[in-house]
This record gives C-alpha cells, structure tokens and sequence, in this order.
C-alpha cells in the first residue's frame, strides 16, 4: 500500500494553526486553483464527523464520503468511506517546537483500486501531484496562520 508524507514548518502556534484546520472553510481554503470543490455535507470537525463532498480535478467529478477520528489540538484522522480509491487514511498531525512555531505533518496510506477506476485514480493521486497539493496547502496554512 502506498504511503505519502508531508512536513512543513508554520510561524505560528500550535493553537492557531489547529485552530485553522477546524474552521469551517478550511477545506475551501486548502483547495487549490483549479480544483472545483462542492461541499454536500459538512459537519463541525468532531469524533465521528462526516463529510460528504464532489471534487472536480479537470472534467472528472469525484464523489468523496470522510470519516473523522482520532480528533484533538494536535491533529485528526480523515478516512474515506466512499471516494475514488479503494483506500484513504489521511492523518493530520501539528506539533508544537520550543520557540512557539508549528511544524504540520500529513501522512497518507492509500490504495488504488483495480481496472479502469485505477488507472484514473493513480494519474491523479501519485506522489507527484500530492507533493503539488502539499506545498500549495503548505502556503495557504501559512498565509492564514502566520502574522503579516
């Protein structure tokens, strides 16, 4: 099964930047250009929580259903239910540094489903296009967390 992982440094606290990633437009804020993002069921980030959303990657909707667990300051699990892969375990990690700064770590397992379906889901989730993902989520954290 294949696993990615992200790290990026925040200049800013750990509170502010857990803060952020449970604010309701989050999500929105993390989509990149391009990406055309429908929430249909978005609910407060909590154990158990559920979001139900399409995303669209060029013409191709994907319908996506998550499962939230594993919910404190210092991060939360999102896992798909229902989605594009035959798997998807996203944990969400923020750790406090000494000087009051952040570092957010991501770590994803995924597995990619057979057929037709597979060769769709690993031209849009490989870890070139995550690595894309990442770094424009990396900024967009950033911009929202760090004093101008």
């Amino acid at each position: 099964m294949p696993q990615f992982h992200s790290s990026f440094h925040v200049a800013a606290p750990l509170e502010r930047v857990s803060a952020f990633h449970f604010s309701a437009d989050a999500f929105l804020r993390l989509t990149p250009p391009g990406m055309i993002l429908r929430l249909h069921r978005s609910e407060p980030l909590a154990e158990g929580s559920i979001t139900e959303f399409t995303l669209w990657s060029g013409p191709v909707p994907m319908r996506w259903k998550a499962h939230h667990s594993e919910i404190s300051t210092s991060g939360f699990t999102d896992e798909q239910l229902a989605g594009p892969l035959r798997s998807w375990r996203h944990r969400h990690q923020f750790l406090a540094r000494p000087d009051g700064t952040c570092d957010v770590l991501d770590t994803i397992d995924y597995e990619h489903p057979q057929g037709w379906r597979g060769v769709f889901s690993r031209l849009r989730f490989n870890p070139a296009t995550l690595r894309l993902l990442f770094l424009f989520r990396a900024r967009a954290t950033r911009r929202a967390c760090q004093a101008p």
